[in-house]
């Protein structure tokens, strides 16, 4: 689907925002690409990222999903508004296993209040590449709340 952004200024906006994350800069997530309604994420896979299995833990492979839907809505947004997440639900389908994780995340519908957003993640090892979790997302527009601290 192809959106137009109310911002035309939203990747320098949407970018700002996730360098202020400091939790995507623990685990060592980059954004690697940003459009209207669309956001990528990825991770390199580490083993302090790992459960007791070796495959990279459900709540690491939620953060990414959760920022790269988050973040797709945002681009969305009005300059002068924030995103917040009211809830997700995820689904996870393999193991996260590989070199890297790939979370992209894709508007739905958006909306003046609440946006649907839904994201996949893929694990890429070599040139394999395996769906490892899929997401629905609702996400809240927050007018005139900066984005820069709540």
């Amino acid at each position: 689907m192809k959106f137009t952004p109310l911002d035309p200024d939203f990747e320098r906006r949407v970018r700002a925002s996730f360098a202020r994350q400091a939790a995507m800069g623990l685990i060592g997530a980059t954004m690697t690409a940003v459009e209207p309604g669309r956001c990528t994420i990825e991770l390199p896979v580490r083993a302090d990222l790992t459960q007791q299995h070796g495959f990279v833990h459900g709540g690491i492979v939620g953060m990414i999903a959760d920022s790269a839907g988050g973040y797709a809505a945002f681009t969305l947004m009005p300059a002068d508004a924030s995103v917040l997440t009211v809830e997700y639900k995820i689904n996870m389908l393999a193991p996260a296993k590989g070199e890297r994780l790939v979370a992209v995340g894709s508007v739905v519908k958006p909306g003046r209040t609440l946006s649907i957003v839904r994201a996949d993640v893929h694990a890429i090892d070599g040139a394999r590449e395996t769906l490892v979790a899929a997401m629905q997302q609702t996400l809240m527009v927050m007018h005139g709340v900066s984005d820069e601290r709540i």
